[in-house]
């Protein structure tokens, strides 16, 4: 019992981690219109930063904000030179022009950093454990790690649904050419939204720092499966995205954990290791192509 909650805390912090990644990509995807393969290399660009300026100052605090600082400036040089050219081009043209940013980063932080990973400690003030119903012993880090992207959840519903900026964004969404003909700054808020996400995918590697190892192209794994939770959530919806993403992160860690134990107990043991890993492996991508059966798109509808 005590593992499984263990295990259900992990799953809810993976899902977290990922939350915080997706929300971004999902309201440059679904509002913007433009698939963003970069948006992984912002992840490892803000756990680079973060590991650095941590590493320099003694604080875990400073070197997020500069995480969020150096994503939210390179956001928007990204944006401005680059994606303001690609949105009325076809996808095609996004993907590939993406990808080269993906392996320009992958190679300019090669340049700074080098080929060896970074390891980052636990902040002292969060290295400690936590009895989760008096049982389990869990770090202190994830939980806070979970109560980040509790917050976040919150601050996006708020900016969404009760600001003038998540009106023009909404009308933005809606109605790119209506709203322009209304007087919004379509170029300046686009702008922001990419900063903005830009802001989030890097906090979301800033904070998965301490847990996993820092190194180059540690965003093209993670982005895959935030890629799963916005098609699964609704494209373009923050509510969608955290709902799937906790269960994506709950589904992975539980079946990574269990189902070679499952398959174990009615075969030998090699054969069940194998099997249950594998399928473990692949219980996302099949829980995705279930719920797209049933809806096509998506759990939610847009923001």
């Amino acid at each position: 019992m005590i593992l499984f909650i263990e295990q259900l805390f992990n799953g809810l912090q993976l899902g977290v981690t990922l939350f915080l990644l997706a929300s971004g990509l999902t309201l440059v995807f679904g509002i913007m219109g433009l698939i963003n393969l970069s948006h992984g290399s912002l992840y490892m660009v803000g756990a680079y930063v973060a590991a650095t300026v941590t590493s320099q100052t003694d604080s875990f605090l400073i070197g997020l904000v500069a995480a969020m600082a150096a994503a939210a400036l390179l956001g928007v040089v990204i944006e401005t030179v680059i994606m303001r050219r690609l949105y009325h081009r076809d996808h095609l043209y996004q993907v590939l022009a993406t990808f080269g940013l993906i392996l320009f980063f992958n190679e300019l932080v090669r340049i700074i950093w080098g080929s060896q990973p970074l390891f980052v400690d636990i902040p002292d003030a969060l290295n400690f454990t936590i009895n989760i119903f008096g049982e389990a012993a869990y770090p202190a880090y994830r939980v806070f790690i979970i109560l980040v992207g509790i917050v976040v959840l919150g601050i996006l519903y708020g900016l969404i649904f009760y600001t003038r900026i998540g009106m023009l964004t909404r009308a933005g969404s809606s109605n790119r050419m209506m709203a322009q003909a209304l007087g919004v700054n379509i170029d300046l808020l686009y702008t922001g939204i990419f900063a903005f996400g830009a802001v989030l995918s890097a906090l979301a590697g800033a904070l998965a720092g301490p847990i996993y190892a820092v190194e180059i192209g540690m965003g093209e794994h993670i982005l895959i499966l935030a890629f799963v939770v916005i098609v699964i959530g609704g494209i373009g919806s923050v509510k969608g995205s955290f709902i799937s993403a906790v269960v994506i992160g709950i589904v992975d860690t539980l079946g990574r954990a269990y189902l070679p134990a499952i398959f174990q107990s009615f075969m030998s043991a090699s054969d069940g290791a194998v099997v249950g890993s594998s399928l473990a492996s692949i219980a996302i991508y099949l829980l995705m192509a279930v719920i797209l059966v049933l809806k096509p798109k998506g759990l939610f509808s847009r923001l």
